[in-house]
């Protein structure tokens, strides 16, 4: 029977090649084990076989299945000769006559697979028939999961996803030999894809004028590619690139015969109904105004056309109307006169799939996606039809804006998210690098697959590069979602994708790279560091980070972004030369160029503060700004010009939109009105005014030092005059410890200031509470002279506590004295390593005081009423029957309840979204020194507490986290 089979069959002979590897119970290996299956052995190789009856993406998956085999074989291995006693056999349940004659011989078992949705086995079959001694077969319930199947054998081959997208070698094998079975899970959610949006500056021109020319635009060769990546991450489904700059999709009609032959099946975003692209396709000089109201016929027409035109792709169809591009729906004046119009638009949608699809409306796979002004008019009481799916759009900057309420949860058609890891618009776009954390990604997806919204998961991925690693981990969470449940997982997750790229021995250091990186980037993104808006565009301005106070804020951050830069540089001279492409797209330009954004602008800051302040090292400030703009278009054009011979040309672009952030740095002119050759500033002291320089004799001090809460402080001495000038520092009591005493300055880039650390010696120091003196400089026969106080007050040093230093307690929320389960301790997420999220599947009392409670213990020692302020994640209500409200009560107070839910687009949202973070206040009575309590109600699901800080008079401000002030008894 086989042979008679096999004369139907195409039939593939290739070099299979690989390296040992695993996938549960599948093992690959360059050497034989008991009963496994030489794909190559001895210069043999098996042979591929599948049913040219079966779909189209089989003989897809096949062929590009031969072209992987090929990349793994050595040119030195030749011409070896087809091993017709091993075959492998792909196939289909119901469509390939093979698969079906082995199950129905008993030669293989399928009923893990049968009748479930994109499911695969892989097994090997000894003694198949008289002329094939081991068969390997690669059995699908249905096409798309026999695909799975062949891209999950590929991906343990050596293969990786990212292959071509990001050049990942495959590395050569002489011999491959596989054992054991493997039977696949039903994926987590069923439709899961991504939407090319915003393609104008990479995507787009990079296939138009690069990739593919012969079309001029994004087509039939560049959505293979695509569909490719698709399925060999598991993924089935895709809302073709609509921006202005793109032809629709159905323009070319080789993109629909791609989808085809590639089993993607095709949708479109919230913006374009019925697989429509508003943006090009409607004529509003031909067609009239895109408006059912005044005309119901040409738009009618209009989805009619479509319809029938799509009627033999694999499609989901988006419900309902919206104005053209992003905008709200035509003639309606109010959600009261949009929902029966939109009722009606619906009816008249579905009449349409019903008339040329399915009789059976129910059968026919849509979705209506709730977004921007569409969620108010469905929450207004917008009707929709119980088979249709729900999809739940974030805010744009990753923030779910809600799930399902108990009665949605119920519905037949089910729902999904739409989430962005890339956006244009208000308050800024983030279109340029991968910025969106990995541990945001996976609380929000993983909130969402809970809640069972989990049916369809779309990720705007904008370009697709350089989103790589966030569209792989979005992709493999929705394919097998129980891992993630652990918080912890991600950034294993991520250490290990980089691990099989670069290698195991350099997972950990590449993986704290990438982390760090997201870190950074969750503080403030590097798009936003120019602290501009869009919609409208609004110019830079300075930053908010505080360059004279918490150990120089602004300078920690640069200090931060020059480690990355250092390890990443080291490790590109380290990498393998076939690995060096991989590693640039990777790792080395987001980390570069997000290191340069933060530098050109918090350098132009330090130019104009130290200008200011009369510093001559402010213009050595103003170079480096300049210098990280020039490095940002250097790395760029390497990137699209150099990188892998010029493969990626027009794909990145340094100016999205060409935003006032991505702009040369303005400098502010450098004017000094010093009467002076040289200065000393504490930290702490922020003014900057020419009375800074003209007064040597005014009495400056550094903030007070504190046995419990360990910390150290600086003195910045420089150049106000470009001369050379040696100077000293000497202590007036033995207790105060300085990491410089003496030094000289020049005229000199980097060398017209220093930074002196100050310490305290507290086993030197003297036994009462409070006790000062002073730090004296002297240089060019003047002195100035800083005062230095301490506190040690023993009743403050215990050891785990919190106390107060210079009027400030901070508290990052994972270090709390006490905890309900039903605060759960979440890491990597927030801006201090770990927050504490109110579980989203428990059952909260309405009554504060009955709510699970976390508590913090903290010491002061000024006697003042306080302002608490609590920082959490903006994220938004679970669904509407819940807000985002906590209390808050301070040594058994009365419990105060905030709330921090925002309305879409205010001007709090706004600052939210573009910080990470949603800040809400209370004040307190008068606090006695000593011992206080600090109490943290949860009385709605999803509040992610990420720090307190508790002020006592303090006037300093930060934008980034304050140091932890955690007492320890050393």
């Amino acid at each position: 029977m086989l042979l008679n089979i096999q004369k139907k069959l195409i039939v593939f002979a290739m070099y299979f090649v690989a390296f040992t590897s695993y996938a549960q119970q599948i093992t690959v290996s360059e050497t034989a084990g008991i009963n496994s299956f030489p794909l190559l052995a001895n210069g043999q190789k098996a042979t591929i076989i599948y049913d040219p009856n079966d779909s189209k993406v089989v003989a897809t998956a096949s062929r590009l299945f031969a072209e992987d085999l090929h990349l793994i074989t050595p040119t030195a291995l030749g011409n070896v000769q087809t091993n017709q006693p091993y075959k492998v056999i792909i196939g289909t349940l119901g469509k390939s006559k093979l698969i079906d004659q082995l199950v129905k011989t008993g030669k293989i078992q399928t009923s893990g697979i049968k009748d479930q949705w994109e499911t695969f086995q892989i097994s090997v079959v000894e003694n198949l028939s008289a002329d094939t001694k081991k068969a390997l077969v690669i059995a699908g319930s249905d096409p798309r999961g026999t695909a799975f199947g062949v891209f999950e054998l590929s991906r343990l081959m050596g293969v990786h996803p990212l292959y071509w997208w990001a050049d990942v070698p495959v590395k050569k094998h002489l011999a491959l030999h596989i054992s054991g079975s493997y039977t696949s899970n039903t994926p987590s959610v069923k439709y899961r894809g991504i939407f090319l949006n915003d393609e104008d500056w990479g995507l787009q021109p990079w296939a138009a004028k690069t990739f593919e020319p012969e079309t001029g635009d994004i087509g039939p060769k560049t959505y293979a590619r695509i569909f490719e990546l698709l399925l060999r991450l598991k993924g089935n489904l895709i809302w073709p690139a609509m921006h202005p700059s793109t032809k629709a999709f159905y323009s070319y009609p080789g993109n629909k015969q791609v989808a085809e032959e590639y089993a993607i099946i095709v949708g479109s975003s919230h913006a374009e109904p019925m697989l429509r692209n508003n943006v090009g396709e409607w004529n509003k000089k031909n067609m009239g105004d895109f408006n059912y109201i005044t005309n119901k016929d040409n738009v009618f027409k209009y989805w009619e056309d479509r319809v029938k035109e799509s009627s033999s792709n694999d499609a989901i169809y988006t419900l309902g109307m919206r104005g053209i591009h992003d905008s709200g729906i035509e003639g309606v004046k109010s959600n009261k006169e949009a929902i029966p119009l939109v009722e009606r638009i619906i009816q008249d949608q579905r009449g349409l799939l019903a008339k040329y699809i399915n009789k059976d409306v129910t059968k026919v796979p849509q979705a209506f996606t709730a977004y921007k002004e569409v969620l108010d008019i469905y929450d207004a009481g917008l009707k929709i039809p119980d088979d249709v799916t729900l999809v739940w759009p974030d805010d744009n900057y990753g923030y779910i804006h809600r799930l399902n309420n108990e009665k949605e949860a119920a519905r037949p058609g089910r729902s999904g998210v739409y989430y962005h890891a890339s956006y244009w618009g208000r308050p800024h776009d983030y279109l340029w690098l991968s910025s969106t954390h990995p541990a945001l990604i996976r609380e929000e997806m993983m909130k969402a697959y809970t809640n069972e919204s989990n049916k369809l998961w779309v990720l705007n991925v904008g370009d697709i590069k350089p989103l790589e690693y966030n569209t792989q981990l979005f992709m493999d969470m929705a394919y097998r979602a129980e891992p993630f449940k652990d918080p912890a997982y991600v950034q294993t997750h991520l250490s290990d994708w980089l691990g099989g790229i670069f290698g195991k021995n350099r997972s950990k250091v590449l993986g704290d790279i990438l982390w760090e990186y997201y870190r950074l980037a969750f503080e403030r993104r590097p798009e936003f560091m120019g602290w501009s808006q869009t919609e409208p565009t609004t110019q830079t301005t300075y930053t908010s980070y505080n360059h004279f106070y918490f150990g120089d804020e602004a300078q920690r951050r640069i200090d931060a972004y020059n480690q990355l830069e250092k390890t990443v540089k080291a490790l590109r001279t380290e990498i393998m030369p076939d690995q060096a492409d991989a590693f640039y797209q990777l790792v080395y330009y987001p980390v570069i160029g997000a290191s340069q954004m933060n530098k050109k602008f918090l350098y132009r800051d330090k130019a104009w503060l130290y200008a200011k302040q009369n510093r001559s090292s402010a213009k050595d400030y103003a170079a480096l700004s300049q210098q990280a703009y020039e490095t940002i278009l250097a790395e760029t054009n390497y990137y699209n010009t150099k990188l892998a011979n010029g493969k990626w040309n027009q794909m990145m672009s340094a100016a999205p939109r060409d935003l006032p952030v991505f702009k040369a740095p303005v400098i502010a002119s450098i004017i000094s009105t010093s009467k002076g050759s040289w200065d000393v500033i504490p930290e702490g002291w922020a003014r900057t005014d020419s009375a800074v320089n003209t007064d040597l004799t005014s009495k400056l001090q550094l903030p007070a030092f504190n046995k419990a809460v360990p910390s150290r402080y600086f003195i910045d001495i420089f150049l106000s005059e470009d001369k050379e000038l040696s100077w000293t520092a000497s202590v007036k009591a033995k207790w105060i410890k300085l990491s410089e005493t003496a030094g000289t300055l020049k005229p000199e880039t980097g060398k017209r200031e220093s930074r002196i650390w100050v310490e305290i010696d507290w086993n030197a120091a003297p036994s009462q509470t409070t006790f000062e003196s002073a730090i004296e400089f002297k240089a060019d026969g003047k002195k100035k002279s800083i005062a230095v106080k301490a506190l040690n007050d023993q009743t403050l040093a215990r050891s785990g506590t919190f106390a107060e230093s210079n009027e400030l307690i901070s508290i990052f929320a994972s270090n709390f004295s006490n905890k309900a389960n039903e605060w759960i301790l979440t890491p990597g997420l927030g801006h201090t390593g770990a927050s504490l999220t109110s579980s989203v599947s428990a059952s909260f009392a309405s009554n504060p005081a009955s709510a699970p409670v976390v508590e913090y213990e903290f010491y002061n020692s000024t006697s003042a009423p306080a302002e608490v302020a609590v920082f959490t994640l903006p994220t938004h209500p679970l669904n509407n029957n819940f807000s985002m409200s906590y209390g808050i009560s301070v040594d058994g107070s009365e419990i105060k309840v905030v709330d921090f839910k925002t309305q879409n687009r205010s001007n709090e949202w706004k600052q939210n979204v573009l910080s990470n973070t949603a800040v809400r206040k209370i004040k307190t009575n008068t606090l006695t020194p000593g011992k206080h309590s600090l109490k943290i109600y949860a009385v709605d699901p999803g509040v992610i507490l990420d720090r307190i800080v508790i002020d006592l008079g303090a006037t300093v401000k930060s934008y980034g986290v304050i140091p932890e002030t955690k007492t320890s008894n050393k």
